[in-house]
């Protein structure tokens, strides 16, 4: 479906729409690995990325060439990566354990920091050394979205939302854990290929605002996310976006 902030796919359920994805993940890694050798994707954290992680570590484990992947993540709980909240620590138990990548092709937001600003300083620097001197930044971002339509953790509201320069931010929130290091939305929109996934009935209010082009994004932040020069798809259940 076209018309809209993106092109909407919709699905009977979660697995269906997460194996969808994960096939087209797998097209485009081919694609631009043949040609150019690298792959970077960034992770969304939450629980509804946790299927089609399964998916990319299992069915599709061995039609990825992993050493050519390099993964950053759009946000992260300033907490330990051990934490049960930690979105490293849930990608790494439900993706990155099990496959083949080279460790050093893993970026995680490092949380050891003596606060988070400094851990938001040195994660931007790592970005921008890995995207230098280009317009593109990641060949893929994966996304989710709250129920109050936030993603990564941009929330409503937050200063984040305004940033202009900065890749990477510290924000405070209303949500536990508080203390969250976020992409902003210039890296984000850089972005080559942008996919949202969006599941449950809870998301359908925020998922409409987030479509409607004249959303304003400080009210559903993830009505901010317009790639200035990529492809913005929305992978969906039924629960979200109904069909009549």
């Amino acid at each position: 479906m076209h018309g809209l902030n993106g092109e909407i796919k919709s699905f009977r359920n979660l697995e269906d729409l997460s194996a969808a994805a994960a096939d087209r993940i797998v097209e485009i890694i081919h694609e631009v690995v043949s040609k150019e050798g690298v792959f970077s994707l960034a992770l969304s954290g939450g629980s509804t990325p946790k299927t089609l992680y399964k998916f990319l570590s299992t069915t599709r484990r061995d039609v990825i060439p992993w050493d050519r992947i390099h993964i950053f993540f759009g946000d992260e709980r300033y907490i330990s990566q051990d934490d049960l909240q930690s979105n490293f620590r849930m990608a790494r138990e439900t993706l990155l354990e099990a496959v083949p990548i080279p460790r050093e092709n893993v970026h995680p937001i490092r949380t050891n920091f003596p606060d988070a600003e400094k851990a938001a300083v040195a994660y931007e620097r790592e970005v921008r050394e890995f995207f230098p001197g280009t317009e593109n930044t990641f060949t893929l971002a994966l996304l989710g979205m709250g129920k109050e339509g936030h993603t990564a953790s941009l929330f409503p509201y937050s200063p984040a939302l305004d940033e202009t320069d900065r890749w990477v931010v510290p924000v405070s929130t209303t949500a536990l854990p508080p203390t969250r290091i976020t992409l902003t939305y210039p890296p984000l929109n850089s972005s080559r290929n942008i996919f949202f996934l969006v599941a449950g009935a809870g998301k359908r209010e925020a998922l409409r605002a987030a479509v409607t082009p004249s959303t304003d994004h400080h009210l559903c932040p993830s009505a901010g996310i317009k790639p200035s020069h990529g492809d913005l798809i929305w992978w969906v259940d039924a629960a979200a976006w109904p069909s009549s």
